[in-house]
């Protein structure tokens, strides 16, 4: 497919068309759109080719999707990474300087996003018909910095230079309609390349534009504002992933958000099905729509609509296509993330959907009725219930499927949190345990160590079959291979320290455990607990300056939501702490603390080859599965971490020996919650107190914020919507001790500590997202 002249010619000829310029006399933003724009060129015509393909196809409907940089991962897919730098050395422009000129794309933000993008990834290097469809964010999530320790936020302007990896496709908007105004939806389309496949898929973004973006009368009015009204109501929907919704305006952008999505993406299907069949009754026949947790639910009462109203469809038919067609994916068992609506909300804007709403509602109850379920067994299962309506009912009746994403979660989904739903659908239930993909997360990220696999493998063909890494159990006991070993992940550090270094202006020492947390802050992942063991540390080596302990860098990466009071408490706390640590000299540098900023795909490209000990710390039975571990795994990472989410598999496939699993589990947990009492622990266990106290005995300012007292507060006190030390973190707190205590004690002997890195690497296969898209393939798309 590559054709180096034709390349070249693009490159001069874009510069010259688009910009007016050449090689000699441009910025580095302006080469990598055009040699973007070089490589889009050459892969269009098999791009095209394969966009009209008629025949069973699954679509991928997520509100995230945290791509990451596409230029060198798709140069690497593409199999031409090598002959590309071969050509910018020919005309004298520095790759590096290209790579890092392209800023992540602003379409995610946590595990949720990031699952998608590589099961896309997956998808297409195994040939399968995947599609995704989402929203074109403006501005991301938010660009996070630190201003006296608070996060900040300012607009990600992701798209500030441009996107020369998505194509814009005016001609294939659609109109979509709430009760107070309507708006167009724009596709932009992304290529999805598989790795050395023949397979580009396609993710569709829609982004939300007036469909009169100037009125001129207001204008000549001299009603500026009124002038351009429309405009800025429409494009408040793709503005911004996750608005703050705090209030009601919050709420309602939210929800059209979810429908501007929905709805988009539905009616491009229902285009493209009828342009082929000319009606829709087999529409359930050739598409498997995929729920990427609740923030779609909405797609399907818009479906129903979409055959009732435009199609004369009757409503039981109509039902009974959406039921096949579409599954759903649960991401939680947390129930302030499964989202509850008000219904005055949609009776707002969105009157006919809560009357489909209605309608399915009504359908459910009678199908309980004739199941013989009482009228009180019936109420828990009703989607509109104390003015709210439930969108995970609403997906789990209305498909086929649902499944967990980790054993654990699976289990807790079918034995607790649904419970009643497996008791009426058993059959509906199944688990998927996510996955990540190995060609950004290992061969891109770390090429290094990739050389070194498909060396000692004889072969590169793990990059696409990760299983085949249990071959390298035999090299567990060769101490030559283990050093090497040892002196990749060595250089792996010295990447990320200059790196940090140049981000942060921070010094780190390579010579130190790098312990890093890198994942969304949110209580339940107790980034707090990990935040008092190092106060902790820091009060033992001040009252013992000869206590025996390895030099230690404490890495955090994380974003709180906007509105999230406490979290961002949390990070304030953690960023005292490290002013605190660092700025003791007596303490000889002992332990540093670093909270970088703006966490996002391409620092974690940095962070997770680097790390010495994987923190995976969340309240057992709240992590639904995590993917940030096997990314640390894969590159060779113990685990320090509960008994949680898919740690739980980890575990089982390379072995409790080779981690430090500590806390809690869920079986304690439940028979303790309605007895546990924090006090216990913050009284009994030597150190807890002094650190809680910390919160509020004036050795750190949180500025009169009162964030400090919050998370004092939320810790003994508790308040209206959760008990006191609702995730345990005071309970596991000593245990979590010992277990860094013992991961101290193993790093002081670096070939068995390197035997339990390479174990875990060598157990990954298991945690491809090769293997779950191909389970999602064949059990659930029925591809």
């Amino acid at each position: 497919m590559f054709n180096k002249d034709n390349f070249r010619e693009d490159i001069t000829q874009f510069l010259l068309s688009d910009y007016g310029t050449n090689i000699e006399n441009t910025s580095s933003e302006i080469l990598f759109n055009v040699v973007s724009k070089a490589i889009m060129a050459q892969l269009m015509p098999i791009w095209m080719d394969q966009s009209n393909q008629n025949k069973r196809q699954a679509y991928y409907f997520s509100a995230e999707f945290l791509m990451g940089r596409a230029f060198s991962n798709n140069l690497i897919n593409l199999n031409v990474i090598n002959q590309v730098k071969e050509i910018m050395r020919e005309l004298q422009i520095d790759f590096n300087l290209i790579e890092d000129s392209e800023m992540d794309a602003g379409l995610g933000n946590g595990g949720l996003g990031r699952l998608a993008a590589c099961f896309l990834d997956s998808a297409a290097t195994h040939d399968i018909p995947l599609q995704g469809y989402g929203i074109r964010y403006k501005y991301g999530l938010f660009k996070q910095t630190f201003s006296n320790g608070f996060q900040s936020e300012s607009a990600d302007e992701w798209l500030i230079n441009g996107d020369p990896w998505s194509i814009r496709k005016f001609d294939e908007s659609t109109t979509i309609a709430f009760s107070d105004f309507s708006l167009r939806a724009v596709p932009y389309d992304v290529p999805i390349i598989g790795y050395q496949s023949s397979t580009i898929n396609t993710l569709r973004l829609w982004q939300a534009e007036p469909i009169h973006p100037f009125n001129f009368e207001a204008f000549n009015n001299q009603d500026y504002n009124a002038s351009t009204k429309e405009k800025n109501m429409a494009e408040d929907i793709s503005r911004v992933l996750y608005p703050n919704d705090s209030n009601d305006d919050g709420k309602l952008l939210r929800i059209r958000q979810e429908y501007f999505l929905s709805s988009a993406s539905l009616k491009d299907l229902v285009r493209s099905h009828k342009k082929t069949y000319g009606h829709l009754t087999n529409f359930h026949e050739t598409h498997a729509i995929q729920l990427n947790d609740t923030h779609p639910a909405v797609s399907i009462p818009e479906f129903i609509r979409l055959l009732v109203d435009e199609e004369n469809f009757n409503f039981e038919d109509a039902l009974k296509i959406a039921q096949t067609t579409f599954s759903y994916t649960n991401h939680t068992i947390l129930s302030e993330a499964l989202e509850q609506w008000n219904v005055d909300y949609f009776k707002r804007i969105l009157p006919r959907i809560y009357q489909i709403i209605e309608m399915i509602d009504d359908a459910l109850q009678k199908k309980l009725t004739a199941a013989g379920l009482s009228l009180k067994n019936r109420n828990y299962y009703k989607i509109i219930n104390n003015g709210k309506i439930k969108m995970a009912w609403i997906s789990i009746f209305g498909s086929h499927s649902v499944n967990g994403v980790a054993e654990l979660h699976t289990e807790i989904l079918i034995k607790d949190a649904l419970k009643p739903w497996y008791a009426i659908c058993p059959q509906k239930f199944q688990n998927k345990t996510n996955g990540i993909t190995q060609r950004r997360w290992l061969l891109k990220s770390n090429p290094e160590l990739s050389s070194m696999i498909t060396r000692l493998l004889e072969t590169d063909a793990w990059i696409k079959k990760l299983s085949l890494l249990g071959n390298l159990n035999r090299y567990a006991t060769n101490n030559d291979i283990l050093n090497e070993f040892i002196q990749i992940k060595r250089l792996k550090k010295e990447q990320l320290a200059d790196y940090i270094y140049k981000k942060e202006d921070f010094e780190l020492d390579v010579n130190s455990i790098f312990d890093i947390q890198i994942k969304r802050l949110h209580e339940y992942k107790r980034q707090l607990l990990n935040a008092f063991h190092i106060l902790d540390l820091y009060y033992r080596l001040k009252e013992n300056p000869e206590l025996k302990i390895n030099k230690r860098s404490f890495i955090f990466g994380a974003k709180s939501a906007p509105g999230y009071f406490r979290a961002k408490g949390i990070i304030k706390f953690i960023n005292e702490v490290a002013k605190l640590v660092n700025n003791d000299s007596s303490i000889n540098n002992q332990i540093k603390v670093i909270f970088v900023q703006n966490y996002d795909v391409t620092y974690g490209e940095k962070l997770f080859p680097a790390a010495d000990l994987s923190e995976q710390i969340s309240t057992a039975g709240k992590e639904a599965s995590g993917t940030g571990n096997m990314k640390f795994m894969l590159n060779g990472t113990p685990t320090i971490g509960t008994f949680d989410g898919a740690n739980v598999e980890i575990v089982e496939e390379a072995g409790f020996e080779n981690n430090f699993i500590f806390g809690a589990r869920v079986e304690e947990l439940a028979e303790i919650n309605t007895t546990y009492d924090p006090h216990d622990y913050y009284i009994n266990v030597e150190g807890l107190k002094r650190v809680v106290d910390s919160l509020i005995d004036g050795t750190f300012d949180d500025e009169g914020t009162g964030m400090f007292k919050d998370i004092y507060d939320s810790l003994l006190i508790g308040d209206s919507w959760q008990r006191s030390d609702s995730y345990f973190i005071l309970k596991d707190f000593e245990s979590y001790r010992e277990a860094q205590n013992k991961a101290d004690e193993m790093y002081n002997k670096p070939l068995e500590f390197a035997k339990m890195a390479w174990t875990n690497m060598a157990a990954a296969g298991k945690f491809s997202s090769d293997r779950t898209v191909l389970e999602y393939s064949k059990e659930i798309w029925k591809l």
